[in-house]
């Protein structure tokens, strides 16, 4: 017993600058950590992961959790674990956008006494012109020789430009009265509805 007394204090001190050494780093380690100042703040938010278009509803892969500080979360941002199955992108979101409840076309974006109305033009190149918010007129023009359009709807305002799919042309969502909904049903059933963009009436 007393041989490994001994050589524990011979041992000790033989590497007592390599102790020395630890135990001062240790000490400025512990007391810089005092000083350090505590973790910000911050809170998640739902973003996109990748550039988004509009009238899609977006799925888990299209999803991730964006970190911000309080101050930088905008009104309204959703929160993860939101179900958004239901849901449908109103516009185009950027990869990285924390994606809030006006970014989503809701029963809320129809004005009271109008419906959402799809309707689906011929030319998809038209489509391509027009943005959700705009504002168009539409008219049903038939193969028969009559001189003039008729005149359907007058600054209906455009809700969401669901994303293509393989069907021929390309979908609207349209804010309209039931009455013009009507008459676009029957309209489309034996014309060509053409649109025209209008001047912002908001």
């Amino acid at each position: 017993m007393t041989n490994f007394w001994h050589d524990l204090i011979r041992a000790a001190r033989w590497h007592r600058r390599l102790l020395a050494g630890l135990f001062a780093a240790a000490a400025v380690y512990f007391g810089l950590a005092s000083f350090a100042p505590p973790a910000a703040a911050s809170a998640p938010v739902l973003a996109a992961a990748r550039d988004l278009p509009g009238g899609i509803t977006p799925t888990p892969g299209d999803l991730r959790t964006l970190r911000l500080p309080p101050a930088a979360v905008p009104s309204g941002a959703l929160q993860p674990g939101a179900d958004l199955s239901q849901r449908i992108l109103a516009t185009p979101v950027r990869s990285g956008e924390p994606l809030t409840d006006a970014r989503f076309l809701t029963p809320t974006a129809v004005p009271a006494g109008l419906v959402a109305y799809p309707l689906r033009l011929d030319d998809p190149d038209i489509a391509a012109l027009l943005r959700p918010g705009d504002h168009v007129d539409l008219y049903a023009a038939s193969a028969t020789a009559a001189p003039t359009a008729t005149a359907l709807a007058t600054a209906a305002r455009i809700l969401a430009l669901p994303a293509p799919t393989r069907s021929a042309g390309a979908l609207l969502v349209l804010a309209t009265t039931p009455s013009t909904a009507a008459r676009l049903a029957q309209s489309t059933a034996n014309s060509k509805i053409s649109v025209a963009l209008t001047p912002d009436t908001s």
